[in-house]
């Protein structure tokens, strides 16, 4: 039987003293079709086996209805719907700090839409913010061929302003000034957590 995290990813048999699980020669698979989610479950199982952050994907909470059992050893679900709103796409633990974010991709080359978030989700990151959490997007601009943290606080600036009448995307432009940089990198396919060292010294 095949165990599997809430990411998706097989469970492997931690390696032992001799040497990590994943060889110094780890493939950068970020411009070769994979997803920004893909990117980053990667990126974080890369972290961890070696001890530098413990981030997950949250699990997406399902109610299963109906299942049916083809066979004695095998389920087949039939029915199932979500049990609640998710929160953000991702959560964990790096250098004492409780981290929580969301990761998003878009294909517009002048701005990214404030409809790829919801409300619950905004209302989850601030909670988190008012609890001393660090609370960021990720942002990929699919046609630039490039990623961005994007702080929560100013992300929360334009979600709240679009409320009162003010335009329903962040610029390009702006992204650009106040987040982040994640530049590509051999080793890992998205490398945020330089970025997470920069955000953190910009709060302390």
């Amino acid at each position: 039987m095949t165990i599997r995290y809430p990411n998706g990813n097989a469970y492997q048999t931690p390696a032992g003293k001799t040497g990590p699980r994943f060889p110094s020669t780890y493939t950068n698979y970020g411009k070769r079709g994979m997803s920004l989610e893909e990117a980053l479950n990667e990126s974080n199982t890369y972290y961890e086996s070696r001890g530098q952050a413990v981030v997950h994907k949250k699990p997406t909470p399902i109610q299963i209805v109906k299942v049916d059992y083809p066979k004695r050893s095998a389920a087949v679900i039939k029915e199932a719907y979500f049990s609640t709103a998710s929160t953000t796409d991702y959560n964990g633990v790096y250098r004492s700090h409780y981290l929580d974010f969301d990761a998003k991709e878009t294909r517009n080359q002048g701005s990214f839409p404030l409809k790829n978030f919801h409300e619950h989700q905004i209302d989850h990151m601030r909670a988190c913010v008012a609890q001393g959490g660090i609370c960021f997007a990720i942002i990929k601009f699919v046609t630039h061929e490039e990623t961005y943290l994007y702080p929560a606080k100013y992300l929360f600036q334009f979600w709240d302003a679009q409320a009162a009448g003010g335009r329903k995307s962040v610029p390009y432009t702006e992204i650009q000034t106040n987040g982040i940089l994640i530049p590509a990198a051999l080793q890992i396919p998205v490398p945020y957590l330089k970025a997470v060292d920069v955000l953190i010294e910009s709060l302390s």
